[in-house]
């Protein structure tokens, strides 16, 4: 699957999109979809975000675009999801960063609830991210869990600069812009606000983490206003209870006098608030504090249904538009107003969407990525990310089992994980060099490279905790039966193997067929999931008391 036309691709040419084989959907906004791509020459995945031009210039979102695309040229932090390539083609503009296979914040704390020390790391994160787009004199003026990406190490990452904005200290903004639920009480007075609007919404962000719910709350956008100008939310009493130096943090996030702010009033306040003092910021920057919470690697973070309308609704998918695209059309000599004016926008965006390529940019040098110090590495592929279509050898499966146990069992490309974050650019390395380290998982904004070629496949180590297949039969507790043949094995091997194994006695036996979860037991104890750490249960499981 992808977009190859036939032709030969050549990667020394400038950027595009034949460079890049075309992954899983994995995210939906309001010009275009959030795709995971893969570097044909070097393996590196990126997320791929495609926005068709028409869209952007019907909406007159061109300049909010463009000044997007010159923000991200100049970030490269390790909390923040990086530019790493740009262009665009007749139909569409793309922007390529960093993959984050961890999913957003909004997708973990819409279905679980966590502890103050997964929050208390997520927040210090994201501050480190506020205070470096601040000192280079940007507001991003959106932060909410939505953008707020998850690598597959745990570690969080600032997104989507849209509505992101220049500054200077003697010409406040005045515009009202960003989603209004997190917008600053000096936002809504529309007298002018600065940097501190986005530690506001941090506020926001913290106490929607460990309440479940945002702190105003309303049916009209006019009574919304008023919630977040009186500036006092409700903490309510909750089982477990909030400790009094995470409650403090919030109110002191949430105040609404932005000088007195915390973080807004110099980030040595949020470092050495009661909440957060125990942190080693300087080791935090550089991920060297293993993050509370980590993804898991084991199913998808994302919304699958983002794939599926791209395989099954949309007219004409990303890699047919490609190869049918035309050239505009010039202008007629008769054009209307509005036809001048879409053609200046479109003129616009060919001249002022540059492209660009990470690896010929001049990061400020304190930063060079987030890249393993001794390996300089990344790796292969996790399997999930593959599109649904692609055809991969399988085992041979006989009786019922579900389509969800076979994303389970088929795992055969998902090997060693990676360090999270920033791709570095692709060096050799030698697997005797790789220090031992605990397993960690494949990174939504991590970048992964495959060590094998296309000719070559070499056998895959197991997974951590995972036996090495053979000859047999694995039945699932649904009743359905698997059956593996080994190259040297055969048919027989496995049906005398089976006739041992049908010898098991009954009270051993696990139910089976598809009324078997019947007499299974009942209650989270009887979970063969151990508890995440960091968190405390399903969304929820922190109950408002009082």
């Amino acid at each position: 699957m992808g977009n190859s036309n036939g032709k030969p691709v050549v990667f020394t040419d400038e950027v595009n999109l034949n460079h890049f084989r075309l992954l899983r959907v994995v995210g939906k906004g309001a010009f275009g979809k959030v795709r995971i791509v893969e570097r044909k020459d070097t393996g590196l995945t990126f997320a791929l975000k495609y926005i068709r031009k028409d869209e952007v210039v019907r909406s007159e979102s061109v300049r909010n675009i463009i000044r997007e695309r010159r923000m991200l040229e100049h970030l490269n932090h390790p909390f923040i999801c990086n530019l790493r390539y740009s262009f665009q083609d007749v139909e569409y503009l793309y922007i390529v960063v960093d993959l984050m296979n961890g999913g957003d914040l909004r997708f973990h704390i819409n279905r679980k609830s966590f502890t103050e020390d997964a929050v208390r790391f997520w927040m210090a994160e994201i501050a480190c991210a506020l205070v470096y787009t601040h000192k280079r004199l940007i507001v991003h003026r959106d932060v909410k869990p939505d953008n707020i990406l998850l690598d597959s190490d745990g570690h969080v990452h600032l997104a989507d600069f849209n509505v992101a904005s220049d500054i200077q200290p003697d010409r406040p903004l005045t515009s009202k812009s960003g989603t209004l639920a997190y917008l600053a009480p000096e936002v809504y007075a529309g007298k002018g606000y600065g940097i501190a609007v986005d530690w506001w919404s941090l506020g926001v962000v913290f106490y929607e983490c460990i309440y479940g719910k945002r702190p105003f709350i309303s049916d009209s956008h006019e009574e919304l206003a008023k919630e977040i100008m009186r500036a006092s939310p409700h903490y309510p009493v909750t089982s477990p209870p909030v400790s009094t130096q995470c409650m403090s943090a919030i109110r002191s996030l949430l105040d609404p006098d932005p000088k007195y702010r915390l973080g807004a009033a110099g980030f040595e306040t949020f470092q050495n608030h009661p909440f957060f003092e125990k942190i080693d910021f300087e080791a935090l920057m550089r991920k060297e504090i293993e993050p509370v919470f980590v993804p898991s690697r084991d199913k998808t973070n994302f919304d699958a249904t983002y794939d599926l309308e791209e395989l099954l609704l949309e007219e004409a998918p990303l890699e047919a538009r490609a190869r049918r695209q035309k050239p505009r059309e010039q202008l007629k000599e008769d054009a209307t107003p509005q036809e001048v004016r879409t053609e200046e926008l479109h003129r616009m965006i060919e001249t002022l969407f540059e492209p660009f390529d990470y690896t010929l940019a001049q990061y400020d040098k304190r930063y060079p990525g987030t890249v393993d110090p001794v390996t300089k590495s990344v790796g292969p592929v996790p399997d999930w990310v593959k599109p649904a279509s692609e055809d991969r050898p399988r085992p041979v499966v006989i009786g019922a089992a579900t389509s969800g146990e076979n994303c389970q069992n088929d795992k055969s490309r998902v090997v060693s994980p990676s360090p999270s974050g920033s791709p570095p650019i692709p060096t050799t390395v030698n697997a005797k060099d790789e220090p031992s380290r605990p397993p960690t998982s494949n990174s939504m904004h991590d970048l992964h490279r495959s060590h094998t070629t296309p000719n070559s496949v070499p056998p895959v180590p197991p997974l951590p905790g995972h036996a090495v297949p053979s000859n047999g039969r694995t039945q699932s507790s649904t009743g359905g039966v698997q059956v593996v043949l080994n190259p040297t094995g055969s048919w027989s091997n496995i049906n005398n193997q089976e006739a041992v194994q049908t010898s098991m006695s009954k009270d051993q036996k696990k139910p089976s067929g598809m009324l078997g979860f019947l007499s299974k037991r009942k209650g989270r104890g009887a979970s063969p999931k151990p508890q995440e750490r960091g968190v405390l249960g399903r969304e929820g499981a922190r109950q408002i008391i009082g």
